[in-house]
C-alpha cells in the first residue's frame, strides 16, 4: 500500500527522456543508475539545479544487490530487493533511458546505443561492472538447470533457494573466479547459508560441500580469513584454493577447475561432479569503457585512488565497480567513495579552493554465516587492514551484525544511499569505536 502511494508521488516528477527527445548538453553526465551514480547524481542535481544532471541508464529496475544472498538463501523475498528505476531517479535529473555505446574524452562526448550524442562539461563514470558467464565453457547452456545456479544473477537467484530444496544427496560446490567481482563474500555466504538450511531438512550428512575459489586465501584481509576457515572448517565445507572454474557440463553434471599458483599441479585441471553447483560468474569492465582512453590495461576506468579524479582528464571521475579503485567492489565502498567525488567534483565546478578530500579504500563486506549470524568484515582494501565501526570483535559471528545488514542497512540503502544523504559509517564509528581498539 505504502510503496504504491509512493510511486504515484515520485512517478510523475522524474524527467524521462528517450535519448533521441534528450537535450544534447549538461553540466553533467552520470553514466549509470546503481548505487553509486545515484548517490552522485541526487546530490549533484539538487545542488546545480533542476536539467543540469543527467543519468544514462538503460534499465528500468533498479536492484539491491546486496539482498540477494537472502534472496538465494530463501530468507528475503526478490521484490525486497527490487524497485522500479522511476521511482529511485532524483527527480531534478534528467534520465535518458539508453546504454553508453562509446566515450569520447576529448569531445567531451558520450555517444548512446541509438547513435545519438550527449555532450558534458563534466562526466562521473559509474556503469558497474559486466557479469561474464560465457566466460565458462558450457555455463550459459546449464546455467538455471540441473542444479546450477547464481546469486548474481536477478534471473536466477530464486533458483538458488528452489534447487537446495531439492538437494537430498550428493556434492554441493560453490565458486569464486580469478577475475576481480563485486561483493567478493557472496561466493562463500551462500555456502555457509546452504549448509544450514540441509542441516534443518537432515540431510547434511549426505551431502559434500566443497568451495572452490582460484585466489590464494579464503578472503583477503588476514583477520577475516582466519575467521571464515575457522566458520567453514565448523560447517564441514572443504576450500579448495587457486581452482578456477572454466567449464560446467550441464547434462553430465560436472564442473572442470583449473588450478592455478604456482604449485607442481599448477596448469592441470580437475573435473568434480555434482549435484548443485553455485557459480560466481568471471566479470569485466564493460566493452565501451575497456576500449575507451578513460581504461587502464584492465579496462577499468583509470583514476586517482585518492581523489578518485580521471588520470588524464581532469573534468571525468569514476566509482564503484568500473573504477580502478584498488579496494573491494560493494556498496559500502561506494557509498564512500560519493561523498569523496562529490566534495572535489563540486569544489572543481564552483572553483573553490578548499582541500581536496581524499578516499583511504574504506570497504565492508558483511559474511552471513547462518541465519541470524554474520561476520561484519570492514577495511581498507588499500592498507589491507581492519576499520570496523564498533567496539567488538566485528571477526566473530554476532547477531547484531546479522541484524543490522539485513534489516537496518537495506532501509539506509532505499531511504539515504539512493538520495546522496550517506556515504558510510564514520561518523558512527567516532562514537561506537574512539579507540578503534580492534
Amino acid at each position: 500500500m505504502f510503496a504504491s502511494r509512493s510511486t504515484m508521488l515520485r512517478r510523475p516528477c522524474v524527467r524521462l527522456m528517450s535519448s533521441a527527445a534528450a537535450p544534447s548538453s549538461y553540466k553533467l553526465v552520470v553514466i549509470g543508475g546503481g548505487a553509486g551514480g545515484l548517490a552522485v547524481a541526487s546530490t549533484l542535481s539538487a545542488r546545480l539545479g533542476r536539467g543540469a544532471v543527467a543519468v544514462v541508464e538503460p534499465s528500468d529496475v533498479h536492484y539491491q544487490q546486496p539482498l540477494f544472498t537472502f534472496v538465494g538463501a530463501g530468507l528475503k523475498p526478490l521484490v525486497d530487493a527490487r524497485r522500479p528505476m522511476a521511482d529511485v531517479m532524483p527527480s531534478d535529473a534528467t534520465w535518458v533511458r539508453s546504454a553508453a555505446a562509446s566515450v569520447d574524452p576529448a569531445a567531451n562526448a558520450v555517444t548512446l546505443a541509438d547513435g545519438s550524442r550527449l555532450e558534458y562539461d563534466y562526466l562521473v563514470v559509474a556503469a558497474g561492472i559486466q557479469l561474464d558467464f560465457a566466460a565458462v565453457h558450457g555455463l550459459p547452456e546449464a546455467l538455471g538447470k540441473n542444479g546450477v545456479a547464481s546469486n548474481y544473477s536477478p534471473a536466477h537467484v530464486q533458483q538458488t533457494f528452489e534447487f537446495l530444496q531439492r538437494l537430498r544427496r550428493g556434492n554441493a560446490l560453490f565458486t569464486m573466479p580469478a577475475t576481480p567481482i563485486k561483493c567478493a563474500g557472496a561466493p562463500q555466504k551462500i555456502a555457509y547459508l546452504a549448509d544450514e538450511l540441509l542441516r534443518e531438512r537432515g540431510v547434511r550428512d549426505a551431502v559434500d560441500m566443497r568451495y572452490y575459489t582460484a585466489l590464494g586465501k579464503i578472503f583477503a584481509v588476514d583477520k577475516y580469513a582466519a575467521a571464515m576457515s575457522r566458520v567453514a572448517e565448523s560447517r564441514g565445507i572443504g576450500v579448495n584454493l587457486f581452482h578456477d572454474l572454466i567449464a560446467v557440463d550441464g547434462p553430465a553434471n560436472t564442473a572442470t577447475f583449473k588450478l592455478l599458483g604456482s604449485g607442481p599441479d599448477a596448469g592441470r585441471t580437475t573435473t568434480v561432479p555434482y549435484d548443485f553447483l553455485h557459480v560466481t560468474p568471471p566479470m569485466k569492465p564493460f566493452d565501451f569503457l575497456r576500449t575507451s582512453p578513460l581504461a587502464n590495461a584492465a579496462g577499468f576506468v583509470e583514476v586517482h585512488p585518492r581523489s578518485l579524479q580521471h588520470v588524464r582528464f581532469p573534468n571525468v571521475y569514476s566509482l564503484g565497480d568500473c573504477s580502478s579503485l584498488p579496494t573491494s567492489k560493494t556498496a559500502a565502498a561506494a557509498a564512500a567513495q560519493s561523498l569523496v567525488l562529490k566534495h572535489n567534483l563540486l569544489a572543481q565546478i564552483e572553483g573553490s579552493t578548499a582541500p581536496a578530500a581524499e578516499y583511504d579504500g574504506y570497504t565492508s563486506c558483511p559474511l552471513v554465516t547462518a541465519k541470524h549470524k554474520l561476520v561484519l568484515a570492514e577495511f581498507s582494501g588499500y592498507t589491507g587492514k581492519p576499520h570496523e565501526t564498533f567496539f567488538f570483535n566485528q571477526a566473530n559471528e554476532h547477531a547484531f551484525s546479522y541484524w543490522l545488514t539485513a534489516d537496518v542497512l537495506p532501509e539506509v540503502y532505499w531511504k539515504s544511499m539512493l538520495k546522496g544523504t550517506w556515504s558510510g559509517p564514520a561518523a558512527i564509528r567516532k562514537f561506537a569505536n574512539p579507540t578503534s581498539s580492534n
